[in-house]
């Protein structure tokens, strides 16, 4: 007896002293053992869940307190990851609000009553794992104090927000998602700059009035609609190495505003700039897929705009090409434009 539990110690050591505790204790639970301790936490998390919400024993690590009516955020269990708030009628977060959720993951808080001075200063301290926050739809007009630096998706979208400032996203090396549109901005500055991870942008239906810089280096996506941007700087595009997806529709371009090639940049997927006020198709690289220009003011269909060169390897890979609503028809498009465009699929005059 005492030479097997001699062999089951020693095979046990290494995998404590590597993995840690918790790893010990999931091997004994994936053999079978502990079921009891199981079953306590999830009777544990249906009992400590507040009468209005519902925390389900197939999930106990999530609260589902969404379309309540709630005026008020309710007591949290302390072992929560999953807090579902959304389309209620909270009208405050004081600083004792998450004070017991340290344990948060996805916080849901979209579609309330909050305003930027009924959230405490520090009811975001505590959250150190949190890595979800929805907030759009809410009466906001700054963006809230003491933000979780450990937040990937952050989402601020359909508020009054007028200004960001540095100090409000600083340190925050991990945000992958930042929506901030259909707010009130009208600058962003360098606010946004330290943001290395962030790889979506969304300022689309704010004040703008110029392209924002400095941005992030490595976006993938950056949509800027329905602004009042009549500009872009020369080698703005170029700043981003890996930029796929741009959207500039429904603002005040002109061609004046757009420097040569500024949109021939070849890591380009789709380019939206509909609803402006260009009068020539602009240069775009032969990578480019879709290309959106509708609603514009375009008098002539150049195929030297999507190829200056056209033989068996060089050709424009464009699926997708929208040009209605201009003042172009279907004889002005020059009878060698299949060369060039070889790939399309939907054409649009």
């Amino acid at each position: 007896m005492r030479l097997v539990i001699f062999f089951l110690l020693s095979a046990l050591i290494p995998l404590v002293l590597c993995h840690g505790w918790n790893s010990w204790t999931n091997y004994w639970q994936s053999q079978g053992y502990f079921y009891g301790s199981q079953y306590a936490d999830r009777a544990y998390s249906v009992s400590a869940c507040p009468d209005e919400c519902d925390c389900p024993s197939s999930f106990p690590v999530a609260m589902y307190c969404d379309g309540r009516g709630l005026t008020a955020v309710p007591p949290i269990p302390s072992h929560i990851k999953y807090l579902y708030l959304q389309h209620n009628a909270i009208k405050s977060l004081p600083d004792s609000a998450l004070s017991n959720a340290t344990n948060l993951v996805w916080l849901m808080l979209h579609f309330n009553q909050l305003t930027s001075e009924s959230i405490g200063k520090k009811a975001f301290l505590k959250l150190g794992g949190l890595e979800r926050l929805y907030l759009q739809y809410n009466n906001l007009t700054s963006i809230p104090s003491n933000l979780p630096l450990c937040l990937r998706d952050l989402r601020m979208d359909n508020n009054m927000i007028e200004k960001v400032s540095p100090a409000d996203l600083e340190g925050m090396d991990n945000l992958t998602i930042l929506y901030l549109h259909d707010n009130a901005l009208s600058e962003v500055g360098s606010s946004l700059k330290g943001l290395n991870s962030l790889t979506l942008l969304d300022l689309s239906s704010n004040k703008l009035t110029k392209v924002p810089a400095p941005l992030p280096a490595y976006l993938h996506q950056l949509y800027l609609e329905y602004n009042a941007i009549d500009s872009i700087p020369e080698g703005f595009l170029s700043l981003f190495s890996q930029l796929q997806y741009f959207r500039m529709s429904h603002n005040l371009l002109t061609d004046k505003g757009v420097p040569a090639n500024t949109f021939n940049v070849s890591g380009l997927v789709e380019l939206d700039l509909s609803f402006n006020k260009l009068e020539r198709i602009p240069s775009v690289s032969t990578m480019l897929q879709y290309l959106y220009l509708q609603a514009n003011q375009i008098k002539e269909f150049t195929v030297g705009s999507f190829c200056s060169v056209v033989d068996v390897t060089n050709f424009s890979r464009l699926l997708v090409v929208r040009l209605d609503g201009n003042e172009l028809s279907l004889v002005d498009i020059p009878t060698d434009v299949g060369h060039c465009l070889r790939q399309v699929l939907d054409l649009e005059i």
